[in-house]
Formats: structure tokens, sequence, C-alpha cells
């Protein structure tokens, strides 16, 4: 035994004389409370402990250091080293980040992580491309539509000021008539008491993490789709790093994203019921209201493949094969 545990220092003293110290930044746009944030915070501990403090990670979270629309270009041109932004934001320059944001392909964590694993391959490449290596990514809880008012419909959001966060969020307020209006995560209680916004859709952990009660009365559990979030990093700097920094980092990488799905699926529930507990009335969607997304999402759907293409297809053809 006292020759294993030897052997074992060693060979950390050997990882931490050969290793370079480095220190990153790494934004992200949501606060310290949201379980993103607090994952990535167990990542960088993982990551500093596996490296023996060879790469340190200051996170600066709640958009803190840059916008969630500027973290993407700050990796790209060198300004942080490492980030966290939703895929589908990314819709607009490629469409083929917005896979997980089609209204109806699936509505549980099972299906969520089926479809992950088809398009992973894509996604890898499409940021492989683009100079990006990713690391991770997380689901948030399914998307619900949020509201001022009681709603029978989903065209009931006609013409109501609506709170959009990515391409495809938006273009579903259109189908239903709404005004879109693009207000990222931080600033959404004042959206919607100033009068900026009426409606939304998005989590149940965004309705607790904003404290949705304050400014609204009406949460509709959709489960319209399950958005993923993802951590990645400059290629430049991965390719930088010795092989053992690289194992170390993809291995608190992986664990970061088993623990971050769990915690998604496993907070979900308790987020609605806090909710309720706070005075929004958590609904069941009318059955009206499951048809118009059934058929904005076949709309979408067929508009996503038309404008992904190939690479598109090949996602979805995976995602349905037996």
């Amino acid at each position: 035994m006292k020759v294993l545990m030897t052997a074992a220092l060693a060979a950390t003293a050997a990882f931490a004389t050969t290793a370079q110290a480095e220190t990153w930044d790494m934004p992200t746009p949501y606060p310290d409370g949201n379980f993103h944030t607090q994952n990535i915070r167990q990542f960088v501990d993982d990551v500093s402990a596996a490296t023996d403090g060879a790469i340190e990670i200051n996170v600066h979270s709640n958009g803190a250091l840059m916008k969630a629309t500027e973290i993407k270009r700050g990796v790209q041109s060198g300004q942080v080293q490492i980030g966290e932004v939703l895929i589908s934001s990314l819709g607009n320059e490629d469409p083929i980040f917005a896979f997980d944001a089609v209204p109806g392909l699936v509505s549980d964590y099972d299906s969520a992580a089926k479809l992950w694993e088809a398009a992973a391959p894509t996604v890898k490449q499409h940021l492989e491309d683009q100079g990006l290596v990713l690391l991770y990514t997380v689901p948030w809880p399914p998307q619900g539509v949020y509201s001022k008012d009681k709603l029978s419909s989903l065209a009931d959001l006609s013409g109501k000021k609506f709170r959009t966060y990515n391409p495809a969020t938006a273009r579903f307020g259109e189908m239903n008539g709404a005004n879109p209006v693009t207000v990222q995560a931080a600033e959404v209680p004042q959206a919607f008491k100033t009068g900026m916004v009426d409606a939304m859709i998005t989590s149940s952990a965004t309705g607790v993490d904003t404290q949705a009660w304050d400014y609204l009365s009406y949460y509709y559990d959709t489960q319209a789709f399950l958005p993923e979030n993802m951590v990645f990093m400059s290629k430049s700097v991965f390719d930088g790093l010795d092989e053992d920094t690289q194992a170390a980092l993809l291995e608190a990488a992986a664990a970061a994203e088993e623990r971050g799905w769990a915690q998604s699926e496993e907070l979900n529930e308790g987020y609605k019921a806090t909710m309720a507990e706070n005075g929004i009335n958590v609904v069941v969607p009318t059955d009206e209201m499951k048809a118009e997304l059934a058929e904005i999402g076949d709309t979408m759907t067929a508009e996503w493949l038309e404008s992904a293409g190939d690479d598109g297809q090949t996602i979805i053809d995976a995602y349905k094969a037996d």
C-alpha cells in the first residue's frame, strides 16, 4: 500500500510540474442560483482538482462579463477561453444549432437524450469548423408558456408582446400572432414589470430563477421542447494543453454532463411546485393547446429541415431510427 501511495504522489507531482498553470475566464448568462451555474462551479472545481491546480477557471455568472449574445464570439476571438451558451441561440448563424428548439419533436428527457445522441456528431463538427471544442451539454426542463392573463388556446397569444430568447421562440410567437421581443434571462422580470412583454415560453427553472410570481399569474405546462446549454472552449487553447490535461478536462466535462442531465430532470417538478406555492396557476394545457402545438411543431420541423439541409435530415433520420 505504501508503495502504491508513493507512486501516486510521484505521478501527481510529475503532472503538476509538467502542466503549465493557466487561469481562464468563463462567462455564463445565468445567476449563481441557477442549476446550470451550480453545475459549472462543480465542473471548474473538478478541473482544478484533476489538474492539481494547473487549470483554474474564473466563472463570471449572470452576464457580468459578457452578455449571452457576446460569449461565443468572445471565445472565438480569444477574449475568454471557455464559455456557456444556449445552443439554439446560435440558430440564426447556423440552423443546425436549432435542432433542439423545434416544438413537439421531444417532450421528455428520454427523447431529448436520444435527439442529442443523434445530433452530437454534427453539432461537434460544426463547432470544430469554427475553432471550438464542445465539452458538455445540459438540457433545460421542458418549456412551458407563461402569461399574465389566462389562456384557453395558444391563439390567445395573438397581439401580445411575447418574450423570446432564440430564433425558434420568435417563430413560435409569430405563428401564434404574438409580437416577439428579445429579452435575455437576467432582464425578464423588468421586461414584464414595465409592460415590455406579456407572455413567454421558457422553463420552470427560469420561472423560479426570476421569481415569476412577482409579475405574472399563469404557467401552461406544454412541455414543448427541451433546449440545451453547452459548455465549450477555444480549440486552439485545448490543442495547446498536454494530453494528461486534456484527458482530465474531458473527464470532468463528462461528469458534469451526466450530473447536469440528472439534476435538470430531478428539479423540474420541484420548480413547478415552487411556482404553485407562490401563487402561480400551474395549468395542464387544454386539448386545443395540444393540437395547436402539434400543428406548429409540424410546420417548424419542416422549416428547420429546409434550412438545415442534409445535416439536419441526418439528425432527424438518426433520431427516428429504431
